[in-house]
Formats: C-alpha cells, structure tokens, sequence
C-alpha cells in the first residue's frame, strides 16, 4: 500500500502515522533506533506491506498489468488501491479526506526532527503539493507514478500506469473491495497482539 493507505491504518495516532511514514525510509534493525511507539508504526508499515504483497486480489491485480512494469507493478498496484481508497474515503472513514490529510500533514510536520533528512524532503513536497488529496482523481495518480517513474533506478514505464487503471477500472476496484477488508482486519489483529 501506499502513503494514505498507510496513514488511514494508522487510527489517528500520531506515533503510528510518523513510524507508519519512516518505513520507507528506515531499513533493517534501525527502527530500534526511535521510540517504542514509533518503531511500532515502522513494524506495522512492514507488517501491511508484507500482508499486501502476499493477498491473492494483489496479486490479482499485479496479473492484470502483464510484464508491462516489471517489479514495478507492485508500485503501480499500490498507487491504485490509495486512488481506490480515496474515492471510496466516506465508506470508510468519518472525517473527509481534505481534513485528515490536512491533520497528517501537521502530525509529521510536528515530528519533522525524528525523520530522516529523505523523509523530510518527501514530506515537504507531499504537503505542498497534497499528495494525499491528489489521490482521490486519476490526474493525482497519474502525476505521482509520473514522479515515481522519474526517481526510479531503472526504466519503469509508470508514467503510463493511470491509463491502465482507467482501462481496467472495474476489475482494479473490485479486486480492492475484496482486499482492503482483509487488509484492515490483519492490522487489527497486528496492534492487538502487539
């Protein structure tokens, strides 16, 4: 999943959000470096990420793009089930999206001096550009596998990913419909026992 996924999971609590946040950027045994709660919220990023990666509708989805991204596609997956849960936002949450991405830009700007020098770069364009927002349209995507596309080490394609998502729209839905109540039950069972 990607970043709103991520922070959606993460219940409002802002040592989540931030550890959910810094997964990306903190490898190996390093998260024992932060705070008990926020190396919590790094294991739950890497706990969703490898719950994700595994579920058969992922997997399903990953299917559909063919060899067209290679292992990008898992990316590409991830970028259109945050798109998904955008759109879908009002189903599962109380708070409209502007608000709450609103909030996750304050919780992390908050905890800016305990992110990574990369985290904060992100963070900085993320919010100047409401990254999260931006999910809820196709445009949004598109703009952000643009960007992934323009970081990536090696050719990607994921510049083209949204027309994909626009051809298959239907089948990518359904297959997050199936996933994403899996997904949010697997985190609950995770911070309960943890």
């Amino acid at each position: 999943m990607n970043f709103l996924a991520h922070f959606y999971l993460s219940e409002q609590d802002e040592s989540l959000i931030v550890g959910n946040f810094l997964g990306d950027f903190v490898k190996g045994n390093k998260y024992e470096n932060y705070s008990p709660e926020i190396s919590r919220g790094i294991q739950m990023h890497r706990e969703i990420d490898s719950f994700t990666d595994q579920h058969p509708r992922h997997l399903q989805s990953k299917h559909r793009l063919g060899n067209k991204y290679g292992h990008y596609a898992g990316v590409a997956i991830d970028m259109f089930y945050d798109h998904l849960l955008a759109k879908q936002w009002a189903k599962y949450a109380d708070v409209p999206l502007s608000e709450f991405s609103e909030y996750v830009y304050q919780v992390l700007e908050k905890h800016r001096e305990v992110l990574t020098p990369s985290a904060q770069k992100v963070l900085t364009y993320m919010s100047k550009h409401d990254w999260l927002l931006s999910y809820q349209d196709i445009e949004g995507i598109s703009r952000s596998l643009t960007g992934i596309s323009q970081r990536a080490q090696f050719q990607s394609n994921l510049e083209n990913a949204a027309l994909d998502l626009k051809k298959d729209f239907v089948s990518f839905e359904e297959d997050f419909s199936y996933f994403f109540p899996d997904l949010r039950k697997h985190v609950e069972e995770f911070l309960n026992n943890r």
